[in-house]
């Protein structure tokens, strides 16, 4: 019987942390497609030039980032591949700091609503993201520039398909991922129950305990937070909006976790989505991490003064 209600309230939570998601990802994701009908995607790419060139990229190199931006990784790759016959190759180093800028940047649209829903402001998290894209550009490219190193050139290991055209493909491919999204949630809700049950989510905390401190991050947001990094902002905001409706989590938590969480998530997932490019995990990977932990622990030292309180869901 316990098992029974076990299952039913673990069912229970994963419905309505996916209906939570639904009710901010599927009106962004119509906008997002609109803008894409309407090729309005590259008037977004014209602001984005100067910045490529800072980042030692081409110029051209920043309607691949703004599809990113706009819409996800996946799209970016597309666009990425159907230049490069029309373009010199780019180096190593070159497109590691491409691919670097698009995994702190990309697919803001969703990831920052879903932040909003936590209690966390949008336009703060775009922000922080797109700056810390910035930075990590100018300093990758200084750093490969000074040294020299990956200089040779880049080499693709696989090349996406394009998507069927129309809009009832487009719809029904997101539909399912609307219900992959879900047995996702699900499956982290069970997970996250085990971890408890065999008292591993403690053992976990205390061996991440100096780390998070450091950053700034308390105890309760410790296995969220580990989870959004493995898996994603998206599936880690949503066990997050289940904690913030409990009240269990403090306002602190929260904005360090999905800062954290946007600077640096899918580590496995989106990395090797990036080597499969030519790009190298020194920048994909390390670099990201290790800026993130930095970045975010610099900014909680001027949060800190703030009192901790319960954060409630915002709409």
């Amino acid at each position: 019987m316990n098992l029974v209600n076990t299952c039913k309230a673990l069912l229970k939570d994963a419905v309505s942390a996916s209906f939570d998601l639904y009710k901010v990802m599927i009106p962004v994701i119509i906008i997002v497609k609109l803008l894409q009908e309407l090729d309005l995607i590259q008037y977004l790419a014209v602001p984005l030039k100067p910045i490529m060139s800072i980042a030692g990229l081409p110029a051209e190199m920043g309607l691949v980032w703004a599809t990113s931006i706009i819409v996800n990784l996946y799209s970016g790759l597309i666009v990425y591949i159907s230049m490069v016959p029309t373009m010199d190759p780019l180096s190593v180093a070159q497109i590691t700091t491409l691919t670097t800028m698009m995994l702190f940047a990309h697919s803001l649209p969703v990831e920052c609503k879903v932040a909003q829903k936590c209690g966390v402001s949008m336009t703060g998290q775009i922000v922080v993201r797109m700056v810390s894209a910035f930075l990590i550009g100018f300093l990758m490219n200084l750093v490969f520039t000074k040294t020299g190193i990956f200089a040779e050139q880049s080499k693709i290991l696989w090349e996406p398909q394009l998507p069927e055209a129309g809009i009832l493909p487009w719809a029904l491919n997101e539909a399912n991922n609307l219900v992959y999204l879900f047995f996702i949630i699900l499956t982290l809700f069970a997970i996250m129950r085990l971890l408890t049950y065999y008292g591993i989510t403690e053992k976990l905390n205390h061996l991440l305990k100096p780390v998070l401190q450091a950053i700034g991050i308390g105890k309760d947001a410790a296995t969220l937070t580990v989870l959004g990094l493995s898996l994603g902002i998206t599936y880690g905001g949503g066990l997050i909006i289940h904690e913030v409706k409990s009240g269990k989590l403090s306002k602190r938590d929260v904005f360090a976790s999905l800062t954290l969480m946007g600077l640096a998530h899918a580590l496995i997932e989106d990395t090797l989505l990036m080597m499969l490019l030519g790009a190298h995990t020194s920048g994909t990977l390390w670099t990201r991490l290790i800026f993130a932990i930095i970045f975010v622990a610099i900014m909680m030292r001027f949060y800190s003064n703030e009192p901790a309180k319960a954060v409630q869901g915002t709409d």
